[in-house]
């Protein structure tokens, strides 16, 4: 089905996602000296997987990943490794085997561009213009592990049912404590119910007096293709980067843009305390290794 946004045709499905993954990774060296941060697992998938298992989930089908050098290990993950899985059959670990075979469902296009430059997310997200042509998108950064609420939707599923509802795109935002206005972007804007805003304004990491709400933009966006040319065409900000902020405040002057509210969790993995909370966590909701592991955290003296 089609949209028209303010002359725009808009396809309303959204199939395709970005997921900027040139980082360097600093925050965790020596960790990621040698492998991608996205490629750092969390029990026992990496960030990049349980991103693209959301997308996935959420009825996405080509997966465009900007990387950068030393990223090679990602496009391995998405491949097929064939002596790996002779070997699993051969030792009739049928189980082993579905779970490699799973990494990449048949359905699913994984594509690859590089960002030569590190100059900011929102010249990461114009690196896949060219794939994701005049459609809808979602991008998802894998530093932000997002956990539906129990027996809930996956986060990105939830935007993609707003998007049907409301044609235009939408941030997934979250409550922040005031202190930490100068680490997100920022919305402000008129409340539709308890889960959305209409937004009016957004700014990239303002100081806690001068931000213009707590509502901080995770790491989910669902982006409708007029925010290329938006990007394209402003000048480098916070930084010295070319912010997506930016290019979506510039988005505001023509186009509707709505933040949501998610149900769930993120975990800023990004950060070795949140990577920490992360493994923890779902190590305890894992339906295996749960069980033991809790009783293991019991016998600890803290």
């Amino acid at each position: 089905m089609l949209n028209a946004i303010k002359g725009l045709t808009v396809r309303m499905q959204v199939t395709k996602a970005i997921f900027p993954v040139a980082g360097l990774g600093t925050r965790f060296l020596p960790a990621t000296k040698a492998q991608p941060k996205e490629m750092l697992p969390v029990v026992d998938k990496p960030l990049i997987q349980y991103a693209v298992e959301e997308a996935y989930a959420a009825g996405v089908r080509e997966m465009i990943f900007v990387t950068g050098r030393h990223k090679r290990p990602i496009e391995d993950h998405f491949d097929m490794t064939f002596e790996l899985e002779v070997a699993l059959e051969q030792s009739n670990k049928q189980e082993l085997l579905e779970v490699v075979r799973s990494v990449k469902p048949k359905d699913m296009e994984c594509i690859y561009v590089r960002q030569a430059q590190a100059l900011g997310l929102g010249h990461a997200v114009l690196c896949g213009q060219r794939l994701v042509g005049n459609e809808p998108f979602a991008v998802l950064l894998a530093d932000d592990l997002m956990i539906g609420s129990d027996g809930g939707q996956p986060v990105l599923a939830q935007m993609t049912e707003q998007f049907q509802e409301w044609r235009a795109s939408i941030l997934a935002v979250q409550e922040v404590p005031a202190e930490h206005t100068k680490r997100y972007g920022i919305v402000a804007g008129n409340l539709v119910n308890d889960r959305l805003m209409d937004v009016t304004k957004i700014v990239e990491k303002p100081a806690p007096e001068v931000a213009p709400s707590r509502w901080g933009v995770a790491g989910r966006y669902i982006l409708t293709p007029g925010v290329f040319h938006e990007i394209a065409t402003q000048p480098r900000g916070v930084g010295g980067e070319i912010q997506l902020t930016d290019g979506i405040a510039a988005l505001l002057r023509r186009e509707k843009v709505f933040a949501y509210r998610y149900e769930g969790k993120r975990y800023d993995c990004g950060s070795k305390e949140g990577f920490l909370e992360a493994n923890v966590e779902l190590a305890l909701a894992h339906a295996e290794l749960g069980p033991g592991f809790r009783a293991f955290l019991k016998n600890l003296s803290l």
